[in-house]
């Protein structure tokens, strides 16, 4: 398969605007006040940046960029007291930090308090924050609502070019959605077409030289295996960007299934066993997942969440590392990305005769013999570096650095389970 721009074809399809922008850094003012504090956090280093940045606040208590990044810490690792605290208290004292209200509006998001976020998001003064507002403003009652049975495994049809699975939209037919842990919820423009979905608000981007248009709106019923989901924001595209890859078959997907969907169950994702298995976030079922668990060999790694779906764990390239790297499981026909100058830090050789798609980019291919995760093991991984990639490409923004972003051909051998309520990343 042609090494496709895999976030060009999604955007193209509207998937990748249905979520709230990547926040900035945050990391501009005060920075000289906490140097130390913020090399910690851009380290990756959460916990010890977390106790430096009290530490300043035990000198100076209206330190708002310590503030505020303890609150960003915080909503890392989805705390939503201490994150909501800490973010309110910086958004009173710095009311200009766009940064800060962006997050403490993800903070209300991710909890389903979707009404303390719109004025938040309206202060921005962004064009796509006031547009997540009026989505949001359309929900109407209580959005995800989830019903039918306590937990349900949904059988993949296939695992390329992606994991798929078949899922229903207002009660039809079902249709082939992808699973990308990179993505939102959407579909494409003409399943948004048959379904009658309605756009309530409109967001604007770029995909290389293309303007495109995504448009939101709410999904009254998505079912899934034996859960159905009610009440949905969702977003599909104009059709003006690239195509999503096609299945097998030559047929188009009908949308992609990303984290906002799977952050609201016990969410495994079993390449081995060919299935996606969905639990509600409730004890019982935790403890079934880990009586389960117990009978085969798994790591538990820490979970971390960028944005509102852009997780984050430990891993390692070779012997560099363990440090942060993304987990992005919607990278087709490779298993990693890197910049050139980590991989070559890595001792990983990057194949400088062999140009990648598109022309210019700046992408390589590169194999390395050896990447893990905990002690879950990939050999001789392919993958790509260059600049502007999921992961390394995103540090920037994160305010935090990644190693890598870890994708697709890593993960075929295992079932990897994703805990957002006690933000654990499970790998068997």
């Amino acid at each position: 398969m042609k090494n496709i721009d895999r976030r060009g074809f999604l955007q193209g399809a509207g998937l990748t605007l249905a979520a709230l922008p990547i926040w900035g850094s945050g990391l501009n003012g005060g920075a000289a006040a906490g140097s130390s504090a913020d090399q910690l956090f851009k380290a990756g280093r959460f916990d010890s940046a977390d106790r430096a940045y009290a530490r300043l606040l035990r000198e100076d208590p209206d330190n708002v960029h310590a503030i505020a990044q303890r609150g960003y810490i915080a909503l890392l690792a989805n705390r939503f007291g201490s994150a909501e605290r800490f973010l309110a208290r910086a958004v009173s004292l710095a009311p200009s930090d766009i940064a800060a209200k962006q997050r403490l509006a993800e903070c209300y998001v991710r909890q389903d308090r979707h009404p303390r976020a719109i004025p938040l998001l309206r202060q921005t003064g962004r064009p796509n924050d006031e547009a997540f507002a009026q989505l949001y403003s359309h929900l109407g009652g209580a959005p995800w609502q989830v019903h039918g049975a306590q937990s349900t495994r949904i059988p993949m049809t296939g695992l390329e070019p992606l994991p798929t699975v078949e899922a229903s939209i207002n009660g039809g037919s079902p249709k082939r959605f992808l699973l990308d842990t990179y993505g939102t919820l959407g579909v494409s423009k003409e399943v948004a077409e048959e379904a009658g979905l309605r756009a309530v608000a409109t967001t604007t981007g770029q995909v290389g030289d293309t303007p495109i248009t995504g448009y939101l709106g709410v999904l009254p019923s998505f079912r899934l295996g034996d859960v159905e989901l009610r009440n949905v924001p969702v977003g599909w595209g104009d059709g003006a960007g690239p195509s999503m890859p096609p299945l097998p078959d030559g047929s188009q997907p009908a949308g992609v299934i990303g984290t906002t969907t799977f952050y609201h169950f016990l969410t495994t994702m079993d390449y081995a066993g060919k299935a996606l298995v969905l639990r509600r976030r409730t004890e019982a079922q935790f403890r079934k997942f880990r009586e389960g668990l117990a009978r085969s060999r798994f790591d538990k790694l820490p979970l971390w969440l960028a944005g509102d779906h852009f997780p984050c764990t430990m891993g390692s390239l070779r012997d560099y590392g363990p440090r942060i790297v993304t987990v992005d499981t919607g990278g087709l026909n490779q298993g990693f990305n890197t910049t050139i100058e980590i991989a070559e830090r890595a001792g990983i050789e990057v194949d400088y005769d062999q140009p990648q798609f598109p022309p210019g980019s700046g992408r390589y291919p590169i194999t390395a013999d050896r990447i893990s995760l905990g002690s879950a093991v990939g050999r001789d991984v392919r993958g790509w570096a260059g600049p502007g990639g999921p992961g390394p490409g995103q540090s920037e923004r994160f305010g935090f650095d990644a190693i890598a972003n870890v994708s697709h051909l890593f993960f075929k051998p295992f079932a990897i389970t994703f805990d957002y309520a006690r933000m654990h990343l499970y790998i068997a």
